[in-house]
């Protein structure tokens, strides 16, 4: 049997995406940014948002710039005639800096190598580059030491092709709320800065969502916000500020029905016949994979999804393009709508729900969803949107 009322699609699964959460949330956020100017994470496709439907839409909301991980999503963004800040957040080759900066995007330092090549590219482009300045406070991933920044920050300060913009670091466990490490790691930034003397006017931050969300000593002129902005909780630590602050998620993951078979007791299911049946069931086929971003073993580790307003569990390994799910002996139709991520009747299955079977974080879980899932949008404004301002000047006092 086939539901009737079923449109033709381009696929029978696809991915949900609410423009007006992700506003809601940059408000939301904005409140408990409390003045400190907000900065959006789109790297990495917004998350598996749609970068550049999400810039827009941060951008309506008042946004003060955008941060990006690579020249080729800033340059992505200027296609799609999004002006204003645009920062990447680490050291790019020195063969994308020519794109960077005819992007007029705003690049990151933290070594002499990439000073000395930026410096050349911005010569001859004839230009005066505002560059940022990365310290390594604790998260042993990318930055200048403490020990070495006041040199570097000298060597950016005396290339008239370059300017002092910002400086900011990482916050590497701003998601454990009582773990002083985020503490020791602003202390240290503090007193690097002291030893900086920076000019009125250079931007000063730190907060990554965690850090927003539960540091408000980390907050500083500006706030960086990535998995916040799209209403998922950086880790549990900070679930209940996620609550507090009203963020709404704004991706769920969705399918339709594409086979019904009755299975009998005894019976086995899908590579490996890792799942036998203990009773005769109602075998619903659902056409996303892990080519999808549905995790191979998402069944073994207790995976669910909702059809019909019900949790059921999915049967047998995850293939690349389907995945079964036993329906006991409710009714079930080819077009039955299904949902992987999000909210059906009074149930709700979360990003964080798989995070937590699968022993990862939220993030990967929404960054994996694969581009051959359609996004749909929803609040997408059908006139252009305005464009993202410039990042104004701050008048907080430097920290």
């Amino acid at each position: 049997m086939v539901r009737s009322g079923i449109g033709a699609q381009e696929r029978w699964a696809w991915a949900r995406v609410d423009l007006d959460a992700v506003r809601h949330n940059v408000g939301a956020l904005r409140r408990v940014a409390d003045g400190a100017m907000l900065w959006a994470v789109v790297k990495a496709d917004a998350y598996g948002h749609g970068a550049v439907p999400v810039a827009r839409a941060v951008c309506d909301a008042g946004a003060d710039g955008l941060a990006v991980a690579l020249v080729q999503e800033g340059v992505e963004l200027r296609a799609a005639g999004i002006a204003g800040s645009i920062l990447v957040l680490s050291e790019q080759p020195p063969g994308q800096l020519g794109d960077l900066l005819a992007a007029d995007l705003t690049p990151t330092v933290y070594s002499p190598a990439a000073i000395d090549a930026l410096t050349a590219a911005a010569v001859a482009a004839g230009r005066r580059v505002d560059v940022h300045v990365k310290i390594d406070t604790g998260m042993q991933r990318v930055g200048v030491t403490p020990g070495d920044a006041l040199a570097l920050v000298d060597r950016v300060r005396h290339e008239t092709a370059l300017r002092l913009a910002g400086v900011f670091t990482h916050l590497a466990v701003a998601d454990e709320p009582d773990e002083p490490g985020t503490a020791a790691q602003l202390a240290q930034f503090d007193a690097v800065l002291a030893s900086l003397r920076l000019a009125p006017g250079v931007i000063v931050h730190a907060a990554n969502s965690a850090g927003l969300l539960a540091h408000p000593g980390a907050h500083r002129h500006a706030v960086r916000t990535g998995i916040a902005l799209y209403g998922i909780a950086p880790g549990p630590g900070v679930a209940s500020h996620v609550r507090n602050a009203e963020l709404l998620p704004a991706l769920s993951l969705r399918a339709r029905v594409s086979f019904v078979k009755r299975v009998h007791a005894g019976d086995a299911i899908s590579y490996g016949w890792r799942h036998r049946f203990t009773q005769a069931t109602n075998v619903a086929t659902v056409p996303i994979g892990y080519a999808d971003g549905v995790p191979r073993r998402l069944s073994a580790v207790g995976g669910e999804v909702l059809v019909g307003g019900s949790r059921r569990p999915i049967v047998g390994v995850v293939t690349m393009d389907q995945l079964m799910v036993d329906c006991g002996d409710d009714e079930v139709a080819v077009g039955d709508e299904v949902v992987l991520i999000g909210r059906q009747g009074a149930h709700e299955i979360t990003a964080t729900e798989w995070a937590d079977h699968l022993d990862t974080v939220a993030y990967e879980i929404v960054c994996g969803i694969s581009s051959r899932v359609p996004r749909r949008y929803v609040g997408e404004a059908p006139a252009p949107l305005p464009l993202l301002g410039q990042v104004p000047q701050t008048s907080r006092p430097a920290p």
